[in-house]
């Protein structure tokens, strides 16, 4: 078996990988020469402000007396400027924002692994291409421009990481700073002369990174007084910087300036995912060679905006994230960058029509050169006869093109020039994504030809070794060495194929994991055959209610991913199975309870996604009544246990205690940040010390069934209180009542189906579970425990809401631990709060399958099997197009399902580990509670 657990382990974790080379590789390519605008530009310098996590909206409304949030940025768009809404896409995070605002193209998901901390891919940006970028702002962005680029032109000053402190009084200090930075900057080069001159040359970028926004919307919510206020102050320094800017220079008319933003924010104050609160971001630009406003009678959006914000009559517009890029590049005269997939939105230059002919002409071949360095590297690793290419792009087409916009420019035909440049542009783009995806269907067939042989395999060695269905057969010799030839033959043509293609490696671990495993299928074909007469002996209509009802049950599993309130019907079936399988006549008490407990639990998926609205009082009432309940625990537990030695009341009162001053510690923290006074120094050592102890405090408990289990529950429920915001905090006592109800109803079934002697549950030790020699056989009711568990597991996880999305990410439930920006800190923690509810399913299952004398393999390879069809499913739910927000969800879903795979071979280990070992004093002999 450990070599089973090892090859299924390697197997997941392939799947797993490979969808990142399938759907999500880098689409970056290198060699591209660069292009730029032959005519003169009309702006010396730029100036990029961007303010972190500004929503569209909450920039262009006007409040309750019609007057602007941004009186200074109102007057601009009204007077001076142009002004649309600039589309971000998914994940709306700062790095990949910034990313697409300043080098041109979305960054893959892959970089997410990168912790967008430092350039995962090297690539080129418009502060690469300039003469000179200075830079001032946050730690997390600036060095990610200032490391990519060649020679060191890019100067970048930045403020401590400390500094970015949700808890703090005012994040709005991260702006003054950087405006005050700027000022004394500019002050300070009248005395240096050096600095004088460069700042004088052309091609000069200035970058402000604005974070104040963006953390006081994670701290306070985006419809705070603290966001709004952030925003006065954004709008004052934009204004003081601006008018310092053209003192500087003489008022000469060749600065140009842009105002935009990485990403919005939800309500709840977090981003990440495709809310049109987090995608939408304003974009405001004025100065040399930009238009003036446009005005217009009547406009269509499919949003009702443009009459909220009484901006009807001004022209709006928009642009794709990526578009500002070029847009920058042109305004200064630098060659547009390398990897920019970005298209120029021509109606925010105001220059000549052969300018914007020019540029557009160039945007065009900058984007063909990155389509032609992609076809060619797949033409040297495809066969000359395997390879289709893209058609509506063929070398005749790409010449075709380019005479035909060259020769409308000479006869000044500017407008059919540029609107020939953006039909190449389009198809530029599309032939870009065709390469980009072109093994696609290939590698997708191979890694689901291996998922279903896998699938097949576990099933063949579930029904070989814990069931009676079949005799054990074993093949003649002779076949398998023909089969293992047969094998190995097919494995051999695979890798030949894949060498003369020069192959990465991967694709080989891909294309070759089928084999073996087919292999191991193969292998089987006498029990297989054994298998299908048996079965054939059945009733028909049974075996085939059986397979509905499983299919059934799977589809209510994956619609779950997709509709939480899926797991509520699931719940309600539920609770109605004692009733449908006559169980209830045998055990009413417990029947009763387990009714009324999934239907209580059947309430947490209806509810909103946590995060959304902090409920302290809730949490603080959860604390309460475990304490409750474990005061009523001690108090059973005594009379009925007379002789229960101290060391284990010491436990359970230190874990009671421990409860308690998590309780308090989340009230205090709470009310200490409301007051703006900071995480207080005591109540972060208390919580860090909470949680290193729960690992260790159920250890010392005693083995007995249901005293470790509550043991374990009372442990992780302090550290769930610490890291809860709302009714979440109750989500961990109602699941573990279900799972203990669940524990006895098992033993309740195993009676009903007559398979085992009903054994005193209190007085069982774990301990001594694992020497049971009489493993049982498995029995068809076994299937169904199995897929109680996985359901269990995964409302464990969608109970509180979907973690799918970044979205339920809110730095608010960590702050009881810390409140300095971390992401890596911050996202453990988060994993935590989803982990705890997991164990204690796990934990529940592994007592469930010890006292049903069953060995923890058997079951636990059913359970592969429910979750390893589901993850097949969303293999191929996977996408990469459509809006950004299904995207995002569908890769997730897929990782989280083989990650649940991969991750519950590990709780299954844990769930072991916590009831079954014991630290403590010597053990005495061993007694059982009479």
């Amino acid at each position: 078996i450990p070599v089973f657990i090892l090859a299924g382990l390697l197997v997941h974790c392939v799947f797993l990988v490979s969808i990142f080379d399938i759907y999500f590789s880098s689409p970056l390519v290198h060699g591209m020469t660069p292009h730029q605008t032959p005519l003169p530009p009309p702006a010396k310098r730029l100036v990029l402000f961007v303010a972190d996590g500004l929503r569209a909206d909450s920039l262009y409304e006007l409040d309750s007396n019609n007057t602007s949030q941004a009186p200074f940025l109102r007057g601009i768009l009204e007077n001076n400027g142009s002004w649309g809404i600039s589309h971000t896409r998914v994940p709306t995070e700062s790095r990949p924002g910034h990313v697409a605002l300043i080098a041109g193209f979305y960054e893959d998901v892959s970089a997410v692994a990168k912790g967008w901390k430092e350039n995962p891919v090297e690539f080129d940006s418009v502060f690469n291409e300039s003469k000179h970028t200075w830079s001032w702002g946050s730690p997390d962005i600036l060095p990610m421009f200032a490391k990519g680029a060649t020679g060191d032109h890019v100067y970048t000053f930045c403020y401590t990481a400390e500094s970015e402190d949700f808890g703090a009084e005012d994040a709005a200090k991260l702006d003054t700073w950087v405006f005050d930075h700027v000022k004394s900057f500019f002050n300070s080069s009248r005395s240096n002369q050096t600095l004088f001159s460069a700042l004088n040359e052309e091609k000069v970028v200035l970058f402000l990174h604005l974070l104040g926004i963006d953390t006081n919307g994670h701290a306070h919510r985006p419809n705070s007084r603290e966001y709004k206020e952030n925003i006065k102050i954004v709008d004052k320094g934009v204004e003081e910087i601006t008018s310092m800017i053209d003192n500087f220079y003489g008022n000469d008319g060749k600065t140009a300036f842009i105002l935009t933003s990485d990403h919005g924010m939800t309500d709840w104050g977090s981003h990440g995912a495709g809310h049109p609160s987090e995608t939408l971001t304003p974009l405001i630009v004025w100065g040399a060679g930009v238009n003036y406003p446009q005005k217009v009678t009547s406009q269509f959006f499919e949003d009702n905006f443009l009459k909220e914000w009484k901006l009807e009559n001004l022209k709006r517009l928009d642009v794709n994230q990526a578009d500002i890029a070029p847009l920058m590049a042109s305004l200064i005269g630098v060659p547009f960058p390398l990897n920019s997939v970005g298209t120029l939105p021509l109606e925010y230059l105001n220059n000549s029509a052969h300018f914007k002919a020019e540029s557009v002409f160039t945007n065009a071949i900058q984007i063909l050169e990155q389509f032609k360095v992609k076809m060619s590297q797949k033409k040297e690793t495809t066969l000359s006869f395997l390879f289709t290419p893209f058609k509506p792009l063929s070398d005749s087409e790409q010449i075709n093109f380019l005479k035909k916009a060259r020769l409308y420019i000479q006869q000044q035909k500017y407008d059919e020039a540029v609107s020939l440049c953006k039909t190449l542009i389009n198809l530029a783009l599309e032939g870009l994504s065709y390469y980009h995806t072109y093994d696609r269907l290939f590698l997708g067939l191979s890694i689901a030809v291996g998922f279903v042989g896998w699938t097949i395999y576990v099933i063949l060695v579930i029904i070989k070794t814990h069931t009676s269905l079949t005799k054990t057969v074993q093949a003649k010799n002779k076949e398998s060495t023909v089969l293992f030839y047969g094998f190995a033959f097919v494995g051999m043509i695979i890798a030949f194929f894949l060498l003369i293609q020069t192959c990465p490696w991967t694709y080989y671990v891909y294309c070759l994991l089928p084999v073996p495993v087919w292999y191991a299928v193969a292998r089987e074909i006498p029990v297989i055959q054994d298998l299908a007469a048996n079965l054939l002996s059945l009733r028909v209509h049974q075996s085939v209610g059986f397979l509905l009802i499983c299919v059934l049950g799977i589809e209510i599993l994956v619609f779950s991913f997709f509709y939480r309130s899926a797991l509520t019907v699931g719940l309600l079936v539920f609770a109605g199975w004692p009733v449908m399988t006559q169980l209830w006549v045998q055990a009413k008490t417990t029947t009763l309870i387990w009714t009324l407990l999934c239907v209580l639990l059947a309430i947490f998926p209806l509810m909103p996604v946590v995060g959304r609205e902090a409920n302290i009082p809730l949490v603080i009432a959860s604390g309460l009544l475990t304490l409750l309940i474990s005061c009523f625990s001690l108090t059973s537990r005594k009379s009925e246990n007379q002789h229960r030695n101290n060391q284990d009341l010491k436990v359970h009162v230190y874990q009671m205690l421990s409860v308690a001053l998590s309780t308090y510690v989340v009230s205090s923290t709470h009310d200490s940040l409301k007051n703006k006074q900071g995480l207080p120094l005591l109540n972060q050592i208390i919580s860090w010390m909470t949680l290193v102890s729960s690992l260790v405090l159920p250890l010392l408990s005693p083995t007995f069934l249901f005293q470790r289990l509550f043991s374990i529950l009372l442990s992780l429920m302090s550290t769930y209180l610490l890291l809860s915001t709302g009714y979440e905090a109750l989500f961990p006592l109602v699941l573990s009542g279900l799972m203990f109800v669940w524990i006895n109803m098992e033993q309740e079934a195993l009676q009903h189906y007559g398979l085992s002697l009903k054994p005193k549950l209190a007085g069982f030790d774990f301990a001594y579970a694992t020497d049971i020699t009489q493993f049982r056989q498995l029995h068809l009711d076994d299937v169904r425990r199995s897929f109680f568990f996985v359901f269990f597991i995964v409302t464990a996880f969608f109970g509180t809401g979907n973690i799918a999305s970044v979205n339920s990410f809110d730095p608010a439930s960590v702050y009881c631990f810390l409140t300095v920006f971390s992401p890596f800190m911050m996202g453990g923690l988060l994993l935590l709060k989803v982990v705890i509810p997991f164990v204690l399913v796990s934990c529940a299952f592994e007592a469930v399958q010890v006292t049903a004398q069953l060995s923890s393999k058997s079951l636990f390879l059913i359970v592969l099997v429910i979750s390893d069809i589901m993850a097949l499913h969303f293999f191929f739910l996977v996408k990469d197009y459509g809006s950004w927000l299904d995207i995002g969800t569908s890769i997730s879903h897929y990782v989280l399902v083989m990650s649940l795979t991969i991750f519950m071979m590990l709780m299954n280990g844990l769930a072991q580990l916590l009831t079954t070992k014991r630290l403590g004093l010597p053990r005495r002999t061993k007694y059982h509670s009479t």
